[in-house]
């Protein structure tokens, strides 16, 4: 890791000389006043990178001194291990519109983030940005060390074409159930409609847990975190109901074992997805879909039903020294203007309050991208504790060998990562 981390650093250094090197603390009340050019790195998403584009030049034409220059993110194995070699070498941008909120804990023990709530209106600034759901990503000192930004509510997209050649209603599919959902997926696969009925990804990344198991126990429990209170919370009932459902779909061949290269749901060999808006784009030509909510046991209305949000946050990282302009950029970056063009360059919904009625407009005009915007009023994010990314490790672990792969009941699987999770949580 100390050798990725010498080499990112050669590769980044030179590029970022605008936010300087790591700064002692005496010189942070400094910096945080300070103004002057910066850097920023984006997502090299294209739609993102569009937008990013427009956004730094709109700020550059009226801050002649004040300018921004923007990459996308350095390519790498991940750009969790980019940014946090980045934060070793000390030379992290200014600002990342790509941050993971599970690698914030991470990040803010290596020293590498500044703490918003130290800006003039800084707590109040992403609190009344964001609503109630600003409080899921204050970190456990009680500070923010990032901006809720955007989000991609994850739901069910199903392959209309597919579900009609199978006899399934495409307008009304049965999938607000378990029970339903697994009649429905039987019927997919028996008719051929599709050689599986659903495909999430069944490698053991720490992060795939976020697009099978999350969703739907985010669901079941009405919002409950992973972890809660310093506790694991997914040895529960719930969590043993979510984990036998994927237990069953996998034993009963009804999603795959086996890794895919490429989409299945776009080459159809899955009829179903469990996705975000960003998708829309992707399928745009190739699926005639539909989407659902995430199912529950109970089969509980689309307005009670919490998924998992799928966010991306913007921190300000602790190399950077000209900290008061780059609170500046933040807030225009956000601003309502900003949102409203992300919103329409990139169909993801920006983490603020009451997204449906702000854009009214551009809802209407697009009604495909309405029901994410429903659904962003309830999401779940992944908990701020320490150990954040080691925790899912574990709990991927226990679900990858019990419910993907039946080499272990689910249920005790789930009550042995709790109790290494709840060790991992305290800080041990």
């Amino acid at each position: 890791m100390k050798l990725q981390a010498g080499l990112l650093a050669l590769v980044l250094a030179g590029s970022l000389a605008a936010c300087g090197g790591s700064d002692g603390a005496g010189d942070a009340n400094a910096a945080a006043k300070s103004t002057g050019p910066i850097t920023i790195w984006y997502s090299n998403n294209a739609e993102e990178v569009a937008w990013g584009k427009q956004m730094v030049a709109a700020w550059n034409v009226a801050h002649a001194d004040q300018k921004i220059t923007a990459q996308e993110i350095p390519t790498g194995k991940s750009s969790e291990e980019v940014i946090g070699a980045a934060i070793t070498a000390g030379n992290a941008p200014c600002l990342i519109f790509n941050t993971s909120p599970a690698s914030v804990s991470q990040f803010q023990k290596q020293g590498g983030l500044v703490p918003l709530d130290g800006f003039d209106g800084g707590t109040s600034y992403v609190e009344e940005r964001s609503g109630d759901v600003a409080g899921q990503y204050k970190s456990t000192d009680g500070k923010y060390y990032q901006l809720p930004w955007k989000s991609n509510p994850v739901m069910i997209f199903y392959n209309k074409k597919a579900f009609a050649k199978a006899g399934l209603d495409p307008e009304k599919p049965a999938l607000a159930t378990y029970d339903e959902f697994l009649a429905t997926s039987r019927k997919l696969v028996s008719s051929k409609a599709a050689r599986f009925a659903i495909y999430p990804a069944p490698s053991n990344e720490f992060f795939q847990s976020w697009f099978d198991f999350y969703p739907l126990y985010a669901a079941e429990t009405g919002g409950k975190q992973l972890v809660e209170d310093g506790k694991a919370t997914f040895a529960s009932d719930e969590g043993k109901k979510v984990a036998q459902f994927w237990r069953t779909m996998y034993a009963d061949k009804l999603a795959s074992q086996e890794k895919y290269t490429g989409d299945a749901f776009v080459d159809g060999t899955a009829a179903m997805a469990v996705v975000g808006p960003w998708a829309i784009a992707t399928y745009k030509g190739k699926v005639d879909w539909g989407v659902v909510p995430v199912p529950t046991s109970s089969g509980k209305p689309a307005n009670e039903i919490h998924t998992f949000s799928d966010a991306k946050n913007v921190a300000m990282y602790s190399a950077c020294k000209n900290r008061g302009t780059a609170w500046e950029v933040l807030k225009f970056a956000t601003s309502q203007e900003q949102d409203g063009k992300f919103l329409e360059t990139t169909g993801q919904m920006p983490l603020r309050k009451d997204v449906a009625s702000t854009y009214a407009d551009y809802f209407t005009k697009n009604a495909d991208y309405k029901t994410f915007a429903d659904q962003a009023a309830r999401t779940v994010e992944v908990p701020n504790v320490p150990n954040s990314i080691t925790i899912w490790q574990t709990f991927r672990d226990a679900y990858s060998k019990s419910v993907i792969f039946g080499q272990e009941d689910p249920g005790a699987a789930l009550d042995g990562a709790a109790q290494k999770v709840d060790q991992l949580a305290a800080g041990s």
